[in-house]
């Protein structure tokens, strides 16, 4: 006979239910961001165009990611919080303001990641400002440079709350969405693909290349660290060489995000 009584909820259980809603309620808020688009640009489908990108940035996206990226001469976009810059952190450490200007020199790519690597869903339109003016001052410390910059969520997380201050900020802000960007495109949600573990999954992503050379758009790549133990969010040196070399290989343009957007023509067709 079944016994009628019911074990009780272990509260470790009751602790990850504010998370797992709190995750959820992300997760349909990119949604309906996509569904209801703040701007539109139209992508060309002309050529296939890759981004590399990085995010927070790890010392090992420095180190490995950039000097793989220039060993094939073409360049790479690095989003940076300057609230993590020389933070060390279990299976990582974050490159400090001096990581960052070797970065600019080198020619690569200095967008912004926020300062303080905050979700936007959580941060009021006031604080997001003033937030977004002092990662400005430190990007500014490290790369001077004129116009606006590029910007990416910290979790990939949208905000419809924000993405006025945004829009108006950035001239684009990527996100994450498992996917191309072709023909009308929202640029403050611009769709990427992440390179993440386990390896194998690293090696199943020139499915991705292999798809914007038959049907021509924007792929957005991003990772994290890149190191021969990587987090769960970044690759090995060997993963992220193979899918770099191969979108060159296939006859793909690699760019930075600020040059894919000249290259497309799209600074005169943003709003």
């Amino acid at each position: 006979m079944r016994s009628a009584f019911t074990p009780p909820v272990q509260p470790e259980r009751i602790a990850r239910l504010p998370a797992l809603i709190d995750r959820f309620a992300g997760r349909l808020e990119n949604r309906l961001l996509r569904a209801a688009p703040w701007q539109v640009m139209q992508v060309q489908t002309r050529e296939p165009i890759v981004s590399f990108t990085f995010d927070d940035v790890p010392a090992s996206a420095f180190e490995a990611g950039a000097a793989i990226l220039e060993a094939d001469g073409v360049r790479g976009t690095f989003y940076i919080s300057g609230g993590l810059a020389g933070r060390i952190e279990p299976g990582r450490t974050l490159i400090d303001q001096s990581g960052c200007r070797e970065l600019a020199a080198r020619g690569h790519e200095i967008g912004c990641h926020t300062h303080a690597h905050r979700d936007l869903r959580h941060v009021d339109g006031e604080a997001l400002v003033d937030d977004l003016a002092r990662n400005a001052r430190y990007l500014q410390s490290i790369d001077p440079r004129s116009g606006r910059r590029n910007f990416a969520y910290p979790y990939n997380s949208g905000s419809f709350g924000t993405r006025a201050i945004l829009a108006d900020t950035f001239r684009t802000c990527r996100a994450g969405g498992e996917g191309i960007n072709r023909g009308p495109t929202d640029p403050v949600f611009l769709r990427a693909v992440e390179i993440r573990q386990p390896q194998r999954h690293v090696l199943g992503l020139a499915r991705w290349i292999d798809a914007v050379v038959a049907k021509p758009g924007w792929l957005i790549f991003f990772t994290h660290d890149i190191a021969p133990r990587p987090t769960p969010y970044g690759c090995t040196a060997p993963g992220f060489r193979l899918l770099v070399g191969y979108a060159l290989a296939r006859g793909c343009r690699v760019l930075t995000v600020d040059a894919a957007l000249d290259h497309m023509g799209l600074r005169e067709q943003m709003p």
